[in-house]
């Protein structure tokens, strides 16, 4: 297709030649975007492509280094989120901004001046939420607390705060990343109302599908430059994710039929609590064999993380067991589970996965360099280390100038290769990979995914924890759902039914149908 040419001119929303820098990394350069009355726009581009960022200089959080904003035609000076709010625009971000023992309506109010000074006026408040609720589809009580909403609900919140204050261009920062799929399918259609009542709607996401769904125009954004300005039905999924990767994205991966093998990790009513000291884990029990992918699939924060970090040690168990071809290592060190066959490709690379200050080599080697043949007594035997770290950089096309290369310097995604590279290379019994594939561009995303199926087929027992549902459902054989960190369901993967599984991640607990 031929890329479309930028148009300015006539958008509620123009922002041309935006450059914004952080240090030495260059955010966006020389960025053009803009945005029409009445529209679903979707700012598309994997994480780390400068999307956030040039909202954010929208919506008055950062300010550009160079370029002009516009607003309905006219230059805009936008220092401070405060001046975004008068120029009507209203960001939702992707954690949201509530607080949670307050009342929708007193959320609603915080921070504005009360018309009946030194008085709040909470039931005017109340009576506005309701006919903006009333009128957008929001189905928000203005009473109730932010604390006892589902996360769907909070999210309501979040348009109906800025509506509140007067926005008609409303920014969403990957909105759809903490909701089940039938809370996605419902914010899509008050994206659509909203756009129908003259509302400019600029829709930040990843997610290919989710363009395809709501979107009017596409913007693709990749290494912080505008590559296209698109409308829907001048493109599809294949010639987007081209944009975003600079080459073809094969979308659907062949996935052979195996039958798994003996039980490999088992877990039995195990409990744990979370970083605020209440229950993250309430009784998960499941088995896991050689073989196979069981994915979990949860809404993000309801346990998954927590789950991870208990099977690998880093987290204590408060109750319950965890049993590794047979024998318990509920209480074992990392370091002995390590040993005893379980790999692990962390949640955060950077901060657990991998040492920046190391050398590629050197991070090949953790949690085996005591062990041959890479040390011989105390010492370090480096010529072994770099043998097997260029084998390495080669097999699994690590992008990298050498072995001796830091690592802080490689791409997230050689980074990922990098630490999926060294947990495959110590041929673990049984592979915990956590948001595998987190953060990555969509062609790192379908290498990573292509090697965890091929880990399969070795006979590899991998547990696979996801925010991505569409990842879960691609490369598992059986599906846990989790929610609040208890079990809602385990399913075959070949029989689900994605609006049953939105209920189970919703809480709806249903029968346990595989064993």
């Amino acid at each position: 297709m031929t890329e479309s040419p930028y148009r300015p001119a006539s958008g509620i929303v123009e922002m041309i030649g935006i450059t914004k820098r952080f240090g030495d990394v260059l955010a966006n350069d020389r960025l053009d975007f803009s945005a029409q009355w009445g529209e679903v726009h979707a700012l598309l581009g994997e994480n780390g492509a400068g999307k956030t960022t040039l909202m954010s200089i929208l919506s008055g959080l950062y300010r550009a280094d160079a370029g002009q904003v516009r607003l309905r035609g006219n230059p805009a000076q936008i220092h401070s989120p405060r001046d975004a709010i008068e120029h009507g625009i209203g960001m939702v971000h992707q954690h949201f901004m509530l607080i949670k023992p307050f009342t929708v309506a007193e959320n609603m109010v915080f921070g504005l001046k009360s018309p009946r000074e030194p008085w709040l006026d909470l039931d005017g408040v109340a009576e506005r939420v309701a006919e903006l609720s009333n009128r957008y589809g929001l189905a928000v009580n203005p009473r109730a607390r932010i604390q006892d909403l589902s996360v769907g609900a909070q999210q309501r919140v979040e348009i109906i705060k800025a509506l509140y204050r007067g926005a008609d261009i409303l920014v969403l920062d990957e909105p759809t990343s903490v909701l089940t799929p039938q809370e996605a399918e419902e914010l899509f259609k008050i994206l659509r109302e909203l756009a129908g009542q003259s509302h400019t709607v600029i829709f930040i996401t990843h997610k290919l599908d989710e363009v395809i769904a709501v979107a009017d125009r596409i913007t693709v954004l990749r290494d912080g430059r505008r590559i296209a300005t698109v409308g829907k039905a001048e493109t599809d999924k294949a010639d987007l994710a081209r944009m975003m990767v600079g080459r073809e994205v094969l979308f659907r991966l062949e996935k052979s039929s195996t039958t798994p093998g003996p039980e490999i990790l088992a877990i039995k009513d195990l409990w744990a609590h979370g970083a605020d000291g209440r229950p993250a884990l309430r009784g998960l029990s499941f088995s896991l064999r050689a073989g196979e992918i069981l994915g979990v699939a949860g809404v993000d924060g309801n346990g998954q993380g927590e789950l991870a970090q208990v099977i690998m040690g880093t987290r204590r168990a408060t109750a319950g067991h965890i049993y590794l071809d047979g024998k318990e290592v509920t209480h074992a060190s990392p370091k002995e589970r390590l040993m005893l066959g379980v790999g692990y490709i962390p949640e955060d690379r950077n901060a657990v996965g991998l040492i920046g200050s190391f050398s590629v080599g050197e991070n090949t080697i953790l949690n085996t360099h005591f062990s041959p043949p890479y040390a011989r007594g105390i010492m370090l035997d480096r010529r072994a280390m770099v043998a097997d770290a260029e084998r390495l950089i080669r097999e699994f096309d690590v992008k990298t100038a050498g072995h001796g290369e830091r690592a802080a310097r490689l791409s997230g995604g050689n980074l990922q290769k990098l630490v999926l590279a060294r947990e495959v290379h110590r041929d673990p019994r049984a592979l915990i990979a956590a948001q595998p594939t987190r953060g990555l561009d969509v062609g790192a995303t379908e290498y990573v995914r292509r090697r965890l199926l091929e880990q399969r087929e070795r006979g590899r027992a991998i547990l696979l924890i996801s925010a991505d549902l569409e990842e879960v459902l691609t490369l598992s054989d059986r599906i846990l759902v989790v929610y609040e960190g208890a079990m809602t369901g385990l399913l075959d993967a070949k029989d689900v039914e994605i609006g049953k599984l939105g209920l189970m991640m919703a809480g709806t607990k249903q029968p346990v149908a595989i064993h």
